[in-house]
């Protein structure tokens, strides 16, 4: 009982990190979207943020992917 407790802990912990991740992407990319709207060229700062954001996101993809298939070979559960 106690590796379900911790398995539906770190899956909880992994939906906040997801969440918080989409939104400083999306925050990211309308920051950049706007400025560039604005200024006409993107600056290079706001460019690394929506870089490390997306890196960021797609590690988080990975061990989502990771967990999936743990959940359906049965090593969780």
């Amino acid at each position: 009982m106690a590796k379900v407790t911790t398995w539906r802990q770190q899956e909880q912990e992994l939906v906040a990190r997801w969440q918080a991740a989409t939104e400083r992407h999306r925050m990211a990319h309308l920051e950049l979207a706007t400025t560039t709207k604005v200024e006409g060229a993107p600056n290079d700062a706001l460019v690394e943020k929506v870089k490390a954001a997306s890196v960021e996101l797609e590690a988080l993809r990975r061990q989502v992917a990771r967990l999936k298939r743990e959940f359906l070979t049965g090593k969780r559960y």
